[in-house]
């Protein structure tokens, strides 16, 4: 689960209660959910390129903690950054001061010592999976504009030092980084598939049903929907250089009204249960765990609603469907078998989103799922290794006409 603070939204970082939180991760646990991945916010920890507050840093220890007292492992995101429409940015990077984020040799510097500093906080935490860079940083290309070298550079140093924060004292840790779905699809996006699938210690995926409109496209209850988390799985371990690269559903939801709250459960349940049928997979994390109280203001409509526990704490039909899709996996373990039959995909940098919703290559892909067939993706620069289709389990490839 991807943990949402039921009171006050991420702002309760400004006054934060060890008593919500406890109450509020005892709920997620009381699920069978065994994670959650948690944010906090760039100014509250970074309010100057030079001062991380030690108080803040504190705070989400605490939290740490208190997940732990419920049973749950924690991934912890350090520099946010952008969440749920909102950009989070100290004011030492705008205004009279701004500095490009993914650029400045400054800003970069200062986002990697408080990454170290995270690490040096939470290294002895036994439920530590480790740290992320931060939620979507490429959210922020729009206002920090971008070259893929100096995206290469800056994800490069980042994971980096927060390798270094963490080191020998917590061997095992992920250092993980996140994007959303312009990585993939998006035509000459400066955030790369091949970033996505090669840096890090696994590749995280966020197949949302509004990307490329694919709700809407194909409908709620479609194939190409209820199928597409585990095509998001598929498309990145084609990116990636290792055949056995773990893979991350590391933020999947159910907005309103690209999903209407009658169709959420079935597709909780799809989305589960389909992701679970492939190789590699590391887990599945839900966004998110408490839906946004509407006496806040300004947020699109589907932020309100994507909670499995509404505002007041009650527990929604999509959280039962989830449970149990959850208990059927651990109940009967579905270990992916290989996907001998893959589709091939040929594309560009400028030329990716025929990999996304509405794209030759998606719908293709969905045509073969929507038959029978358990298709893999192979790259077109890799159809001829013979080893390295080996590797993977294919025995058959098909051309995308």
């Amino acid at each position: 689960m991807n943990y949402t603070p039921r009171r006050g939204w991420f702002h309760s970082w400004h006054d934060f209660d060890p008593a919500h939180a406890r109450e509020d991760l005892a709920q997620i646990a009381g699920l069978g959910l065994d994670h959650v991945r948690v944010f906090h916010l760039w100014p509250l920890l970074q309010p100057n390129r030079t001062l991380i507050r030690t108080a803040a840093v504190d705070q989400l220890v605490r939290l740490v903690d208190l997940a732990a007292e419920a049973g749950l492992d924690v991934l912890v995101d350090g520099v946010q950054g952008h969440l749920s429409s909102f950009d989070f940015y100290p004011e030492w990077t705008r205004t009279w001061h701004h500095r490009n984020v993914f650029t400045d040799a400054e800003a970069i510097e200062a986002q990697a010592e408080l990454l170290r500093t995270l690490g040096r906080a939470l290294a002895d935490r036994p439920n530590l999976i480790g740290l992320q860079l931060g939620n979507e940083l490429n959210n922020l290309v729009e206002h920090n504009p971008v070259t893929v070298e100096e995206v290469d550079h800056y994800l490069d140093t980042l994971l980096a030092a927060a390798r270094d924060g963490l080191s020998a004292a917590a061997p095992g840790r992920l250092v993980t980084h996140s994007a959303y779905d312009a990585a993939w699809y998006g035509d000459d996006h400066p955030f790369t598939p091949e970033a996505s699938a090669r840096k890090g210690d696994l590749t995280t995926v966020h197949p949302w049903v509004f990307s490329g409109d694919c709700a809407r496209r194909y409908g709620p209850r479609s194939p190409q929907v209820l199928h597409l988390a585990e095509y998001g799985v598929e498309l990145a371990k084609a990116y990636a250089e290792d055949a056995t690269r773990p893979v991350w559903v590391q933020e999947t939801g159910a907005p309103e009204p690209h999903i209407p709250a009658a169709d959420a459960p079935e597709f909780a349940r799809a989305t589960v249960l389909n992701s679970a049928e492939c190789t590699g997979m590391w887990g599945v994390t839900w966004w998110c765990s408490h839906d946004l109280d509407r006496s806040l203001a300004d947020y699109p409509e589907l932020e309100y609603t994507l909670g499995l526990f509404d505002s007041a704490g009650r527990t929604k039909p999509i959280a039962t469907a989830f449970a149990d899709a959850i208990a059927e996996v651990r109940a009967k373990p579905r270990p992916g078998q290989p996907r001998e039959t893959a589709l091939v995909l040929d594309c560009t940098p400028a030329t990716r989103s025929v990999s996304g919703p509405g794209g030759s290559y998606f719908e293709a892909w969905m045509r073969l799922r929507d038959q029978g067939v358990r298709p893999a993706v192979v790259l077109a620069s890799r159809a001829d290794d013979t080893a390295y289709l080996a590797a993977r389990g294919i025995t058959e490839l098909v051309r995308n006409p």
